[in-house]
Formats: structure tokens, C-alpha cells, sequence
């Protein structure tokens, strides 16, 4: 027999008590967080009996805007662009309170000011995920899936933060962002010394270090300064402080990096707070200066009209750096680890995988090759040779006298 349905005792809309804690709450509408109830006096209202003075406070609460009735607001309805109008505002508070990137910033602001453009005027009530997927097909000139993301991602920011400041209940929960795709672009040894070959000495120092360290260009390498580098036994090291991350690492360099460094250092010496990289103006370099330098050289060497180097830019020089890494370019055919490449690099283990191991891993790639045989069947081989090579006579026959 079908065990009956329990009967709620208080009606949705209304304030319930909880036996756990003998107090009365009321729930935000479209959320799950329960808000405690309080008398006149702020104590909060306990027993299951003082159901009528739970109700008072459940009205005068109401009253006062802190929940909605219906899911409509008793006083003014919240705006799409009134939403991203407060999220803004606290980007630019936390710029300043150095909490938050300029360039998220930026993105932020571009993104949710096009937003407001398309339906700032709609109340949030009325907004659906349809209206964010409409709003990205309407820009024709976002093609790639990460500038859909990005949108997405700023969006949904926008929504979390009023509704954990603010207690607007997001309209958006469920809208899933475009998954990332793996990033496979990178300089083949002959790009790399076309490329430099191509532009003046400070630029071509700044992406001859950025393919050798794998730093972020503009907001890691742009920055270093001589303080951030420090001599060992074993070789040079520097501490790398990132603005996106917020977070900082110590490296190790390559000889031929240390090599240009230590030609660079008197011209910015410890304490002057100069960077080592900078522009032919002696200015750090800066990431529109950059990208305008490097669509620059890539139309002079007619790499924007190939549909593979025309995706080329500064960030690919960080590419290339996982691709050698990971695929042993400068250590003989052995690959590091992801976990390895993600130290370096400054990202978590599973980003570095998604972005890099599955095509370029050799320590993701090698289990599933012996896993169906493949490296039995090459040890066998390689030891054919090898004995093969020991029963060939050494060293050159005697002439005959």
C-alpha cells in the first residue's frame, strides 16, 4: 500500500518554522536560503507556537522590500541593465582596491555594456536564456567559441553578484557555458626564427623569452623586473607574479634566456623598478602595443591570409612552450608531466590537460599505447636492432699486406 503524502502545514509564500532550532524563517523566492525572522526588539522569534508574531515579521519584512511577493517586488522591479550597472560598479572598486585585473575589467565592461544595449531595459523577471543566446548569434563577428564563453561567463557574474548582494533571484541558472577548446596553436622551429627575424631587437627579445619560458607576455613577462630575478649555483630563477592569478611562482630559466637577461640587467638595475623587456620607447610593453606590433608582422609575412598562421598572436609564443615541454623538444623526446608543465606555466593540473595534454601529453598518450600493445612490439623491435648491431664486426677491416 502507497504510504500517504505528507501535508505541508504553512502555505509556499509564507513564514515556517524549523524544529531543529525552535525558530521561525521565511525562503527567498526562486532560492533555497531560509532567513531567520525577527520581533520588534531583534531577537529572533522562537516556538512553534508564536506562529502570529512570525507573521507580523513575515509582513513587516514585505513591507520593507527584503522578499517578494508573488515573485514580483513590491517596490521597483530590478532592470538587466540595472543589474550589470551594480556589478561594474564593483569591478571598478575592486580595481582599485587592486582585488581584480584591469583587463577583466575591461572585458567585463564591454561585454554587459553591449548586453544593455540589446535588453538592459527588460526587468529581470522577464529575462530567459533564449535573450542570451539570441544576444551572441546577433554579433556575427563572434566566431569562436572562446568569445562566446567569455560572454556567458561575464553574464552569469553579473547575475551571482546581484543575487548574492542583492537577493535577485538569477533568471539564468542552467545556462551552460561553451566548452573550452584545446589550444594547438604553436611555432614550428622555422616559424619561430621567421618570426623574429622579422621585427626589431626589443620585440624580438620579448618573444624570444616568452617562447622559452612560457610566461603569460603582458601580464607576467612585461612586468619582471630585476628584483625578480635571483643567481643560483644551478642556474637563474625568477619569482613570477601574476595580475591574473593573483598568485606568484618561482621558476627556473633556460641558459639562453639567462644569457639575455644578464645583457639586459644593467639598464634596469635592482630598485629602479624598470621592466627588463620593454618597447622601443623604454616604456613597459603593453598588450595593445603588442597586438598591434604583431598584426603588423604577420601581414608583412603574409601569415593573416593562411588558415592555420593566421591565428597566430603573442599568446601563442606561451603555446609553443607547452608543445616543446610536453613533447621533450629541449630534453631529448622526454616529455615532462602535465602537473610539471602546470608549475611552470602558472595554471592548475587540469586546465594544462584540458588545454594541452590530450593532443600533446606524452605522459596522458603512452599508457593507452601500451595499453593495446603498441609499446611491447617497439621494445621487441628495438632490441632486434640492438643485438643486430652487436653481431656486425666494430672498427675498420685490416689492409691486406
Amino acid at each position: 500500500m502507497a504510504r500517504p503524502r505528507k501535508k505541508r502545514r504553512r502555505s509556499h509564500g509564507t513564514a515556517w518554522h524549523w524544529k531543529q532550532t525552535d525558530c521561525w524563517y521565511y525562503t527567498l523566492p526562486g532560492t533555497k536560503q531560509r532567513v531567520p525572522l525577527f520581533d520588534e526588539q531583534g531577537g529572533r522569534i522562537r516556538g512553534k507556537e508564536n506562529s502570529r508574531l512570525a507573521d507580523h515579521a513575515f509582513a513587516r519584512a514585505r513591507i520593507a522590500n527584503q522578499v517578494a511577493q508573488n515573485g514580483q517586488p513590491l517596490a521597483e522591479e530590478w532592470s538587466v541593465a540595472r543589474v550589470c550597472s551594480e556589478y561594474l560598479q564593483s569591478c571598478e572598486r575592486r580595481v582599485k582596491a587592486g582585488a581584480m585585473s584591469t583587463s577583466h575589467n575591461a572585458g567585463a565592461r564591454a561585454f554587459l555594456n553591449d548586453l544593455c544595449g540589446y535588453c538592459g531595459a527588460l526587468k529581470v523577471t522577464e529575462l530567459k536564456r533564449s535573450h542570451i543566446q539570441c544576444w551572441i548569434e546577433s554579433h556575427t563577428g563572434w566566431k569562436s567559441p572562446s568569445t562566446h564563453r567569455s560572454a556567458v561567463a561575464f553574464v552569469q557574474a553579473a547575475f551571482n553578484y546581484a543575487e548574492t548582494m542583492f537577493d535577485v533571484a538569477s533568471p539564468l541558472k542552467g545556462l551552460k557555458r561553451p566548452k573550452s577548446e584545446p589550444r594547438l596553436q604553436s611555432f614550428s622551429p622555422e616559424d619561430e626564427t621567421t618570426l623574429l627575424g622579422a621585427t626589431e631587437e626589443r620585440f624580438r627579445n620579448f618573444l624570444f623569452a616568452a617562447i622559452r619560458t612560457g610566461l603569460r607576455p603582458y601580464c607576467e613577462l612585461a612586468k619582471l623586473t630585476a628584483d625578480h630575478v635571483e643567481v643560483t649555483p644551478r642556474g637563474m630563477l625568477w619569482r613570477v607574479c601574476s595580475s591574473k592569478t593573483k598568485k606568484s611562482r618561482k621558476i627556473p630559466v633556460r641558459s639562453e634566456v639567462a644569457n639575455l637577461v644578464q645583457k639586459l640587467l644593467p639598464s634596469c638595475p635592482k630598485g629602479s623598478n624598470k621592466p627588463i623587456f620593454r618597447n622601443t620607447k623604454d616604456e613597459p610593453w603593453q598588450r595593445m602595443t603588442g597586438v598591434v606590433r604583431f598584426l603588423a608582422i604577420k601581414k608583412k609575412l603574409g601569415w593573416d591570409q593562411d588558415p592555420v598562421k593566421s591565428k597566430y598572436s603573442s599568446y601563442t609564443c606561451r603555446h609553443t612552450f607547452a608543445h616543446r615541454m610536453l613533447s621533450g623538444y629541449w630534453n631529448g623526446g622526454r616529455g615532462c608531466s602535465i602537473e610539471t608543465l602546470a608549475e611552470l606555466i602558472g595554471d592548475t593540473p587540469k586546465v594544462a590537460f584540458d588545454h594541452y595534454g590530450k593532443e600533446w601529453g606524452q605522459h596522458y598518450q603512452d599508457p593507452l599505447w601500451a595499453a593495446i600493445g603498441v609499446e611491447k612490439i617497439a621494445a621487441k623491435q628495438a632490441a632486434t636492432k640492438r643485438a643486430l648491431a652487436k653481431r656486425q664486426p666494430s672498427g675498420r677491416k685490416r689492409k691486406a699486406k
